[in-house]
């Protein structure tokens, strides 16, 4: 298939520069079905991104959007700040059976906002609340957003720049296999916790992913994530697990901690916990921590109603039985398989291959490779963007709902794109 690229111009005379995802994908989408997208041309492409992991049960699932139009179609409300609605309350009820209590999880549940930089700027305000301090502890190539306390936590030396002013008050240590394993786990940073000449101020909470997304697809050890909590406990700080992207059923668990066995104090939501792609987040914590003064932290579209509605069909649908997690693992081997057989033809290109569940990462030795890999990719009709510092990693994000055969022909376009740029 030769995709000609459209006329751009009202994009490219208008709209700010600040775009980016469009510029790798030049073309005009139009609607979008499960796996698949279709641009005005009627050209149709595979979705390996699943936007950027807020699609998790793919585009416009007819459960979700048949609860939304029924919703909309009675009238219900739709713009509710943070007032009770039957919405909310379905949405929470249905969080808590599904969710919550079958994990034995006895989080609070806080509507920060609608972003998932929304939840991670309220989990850190929560913690310097509890703990009466201020420093934050994040680790080498994260990222939790691009207001300013996220980035403070963020890795991203290009992303970190764009705050225009310092980022304080965080101090980054290194995520597991950083120092491939020259140092044993977390000395550097329990050294400087004991040792008061370090200079590093008493952290009031730590702050990592499970797996890295934007960072490289960088999969922490269950027993790395033990044993940080392990410290966390031990130095009086408090856990905060970003779960934004790999949450939600992601790696296969709905939260991706729950292979490590580690209930953290703190978890941020965000992404696919709409399940449809509408702005929706959640700030999670024990309750012992809820110390919030009625509207201390607020938001206007905290009370996201339509999202709500969606989100509980989500959950009802797809968390009720555990047949999702089930499916997600067994989609995770078919992917595994099929880039070890990538890496195999590789001849040392492909250096290594990482992942969990449905979230995947392709590291090429050449840098520039990944970004040609994901060009070649849109050209055969798949989607894929890059990741890592320099996207040298292809990332695979697939929908959970994707068929077998669909997630089979994605895989061989990623085959075929790698070996045609090789």
């Amino acid at each position: 298939m030769t995709i000609t690229p459209p006329a751009l111009s009202v994009f490219e005379t208008l709209e700010s520069e600040v775009r980016s995802y469009c510029r790798g994908w030049p073309a005009v989408f139009d609607r979008a079905q499960g796996a698949r997208l279709t641009d005005e041309d009627g050209h149709g492409y595979l979705d390996f991104f699943a936007g950027a992991g807020s699609l998790n049960y793919g585009h416009n699932n007819p459960v979700l959007k048949r609860a939304l139009i029924d919703y909309i179609e009675r009238d219900g409300i739709t713009h509710g700040l943070d007032m009770a609605t039957t919405a909310k309350r379905a949405f929470l009820e249905s969080f808590q059976n599904v969710v919550l209590r079958p994990r034995d999880l006895p989080y609070k549940v806080m509507f920060p906002g609608p972003t998932g930089t929304n939840a991670v700027e309220a989990a850190l305000k929560l913690a310097r609340k509890v703990k009466g301090r201020e420093s934050i502890v994040s680790f080498t190539n994260a990222f939790h957003g691009m207001s300013l306390g996220s980035l403070a936590v963020t890795g991203n030396a290009f992303k970190r720049a764009g705050a225009g002013i310092p980022l304080v008050h965080g101090t980054p240590m290194p995520f597991d296999h950083y120092l491939d394993g020259q140092t044993p786990d977390f000395l550097w940073f329990e050294r400087l916790l004991e040792d008061q000449g370090s200079g590093l101020n008493k952290p009031a909470a730590v702050i990592v992913e499970t797996i890295q997304g934007e960072g490289g697809i960088n999969v922490a050890r269950p027993e790395w994530l033990r044993a940080l909590a392990d410290l966390c406990h031990r130095q009086d700080m408090l856990l905060i697990v970003d779960d934004i992207q790999m949450g939600c059923g992601r790696t296969g668990a709905f939260f991706s901690f729950e292979e490590a066995g580690i209930t953290p104090d703190i978890v941020t939501l965000s992404k696919s916990i709409s399940g449809y792609g509408l702005p929706m987040s959640l700030c999670l914590f024990s309750p012992e921590l809820d110390v919030w003064e009625p509207g201390e932290h607020n938001g206007t579209f905290r009370g996201n109603n339509p999202a709500f509605v969606t989100a509980a069909a989500a959950l009802n649908t797809y968390w009720a039985d555990g047949q999702m997690e089930k499916q997600t693992i067994a989609r995770g081997e078919q992917v595994e398989r099929a880039l070890n057989a990538i890496r195999a033809e590789s001849t040392g290109d492909v250096p290594d291959i990482r992942g969990r569940g449905l979230v995947w990462g392709v590291e090429f030795a050449d840098k520039t490779r990944a970004s040609a890999v994901c060009a070649r990719a849109f050209e055969l009709g798949l989607l894929l963007e890059t990741s890592g510092p320099q996207s040298e990693v292809v990332k695979l994000l697939p929908p959970l709902t994707i068929t077998a055969d669909e997630l089979d022909e994605g895989l061989r376009t990623v085959a075929r794109a790698v070996r045609d740029t090789s």
